[in-house]
C-alpha cells in the first residue's frame, strides 16, 4: 500500500500546567490536534500536495485517527525564558517534484527569527536538491531573491509559535506543525 498525502495544513498552539506533559497536551489543544494520533515522519512535501487553510483542515480530522505530522516542541519551566518552535515550508514551481518540510526550536529567538531560520532550513533543502547554486553565508532575504529568481521555488513560509516561561515557573510548551491529510 503506498500512502501519499493529498493535504497538508500548519498549526500552531502553546500551552502551560504545572505538569510538563499537560503542557503539551495543551498545547496540542491549542493547536487543535490533541484528539488525534499523530505520526511523526521526516521531511518531505510530497509532490502535488496541496496547503490547505487550518480551518479546512481541522474540518478533515476524526478524534482517534492516525495523522503524519512534522512537529517542533519546545518547553521550559523557567521564568520568562522565550522558546519557540516552528516549521518550514518550501514547494517546488514543478509540483510533480517533492518539496521540504524543516523543524526549528530554539531558545532566546523571537518569533519571527525562529520562523524565518525554519523557513530558511527548508528552502535550502529544496534549493540544493534542484541545483540552485547560492551562498549558504548569505542572509535569508539575499537567498530568497536567488530563489525567486530561478523560478524552481514557488513559495516557501512558516508556521512559528513562541512563548515565555510561566512567571511562576509552570511549564510552558509551545508546538508548531505540519499536518498531512490523506484520502
Amino acid at each position: 500500500m503506498v500512502i501519499i498525502p493529498k493535504k497538508i495544513f500548519l498549526t500552531k498552539g502553546v500551552g502551560v500546567d504545572k505538569e510538563k506533559l499537560s503542557s503539551f497536551e495543551l498545547a496540542l489543544r491549542s493547536a487543535g490536534i490533541a484528539g488525534v494520533n499523530l505520526v511523526h515522519v521526516s521531511s518531505i512535501f510530497p509532490p502535488h500536495c496541496k496547503l490547505i487553510s487550518k480551518k479546512s483542515g481541522l474540518s478533515e480530522l476524526h478524534p482517534g485517527q492516525i495523522v503524519f505530522s512534522v512537529m517542533s516542541r519546545n518547553e521550559t519551566n523557567e521564568s520568562n525564558r522565550l522558546v519557540s518552535a516552528s516549521v518550514g515550508l518550501a514547494i517546488p514551481n514543478d509540483r510533480s517534484q517533492y518539496g521540504y518540510l524543516s523543524e526549528h526550536s530554539a531558545f532566546g529567538q523571537t518569533e519571527r527569527i525562529s520562523g524565518d531560520y525554519a523557513e530558511d532550513l527548508a528552502a535550502g533543502m529544496l534549493a540544493s536538491t534542484l541545483g540552485i547554486d547560492f551562498d549558504v553565508d548569505k542572509s535569508y532575504d539575499e537567498k530568497k531573491e536567488i530563489y525567486k529568481i530561478s523560478g524552481k521555488i514557488v513559495r516557501t513560509t512558516n508556521i512559528t509559535q513562541s512563548s515565555r516561561g510561566h512567571k511562576n515557573s509552570r511549564w510552558t510548551t509551545v508546538v508548531a506543525a505540519a499536518i498531512f491529510l490523506c484520502e
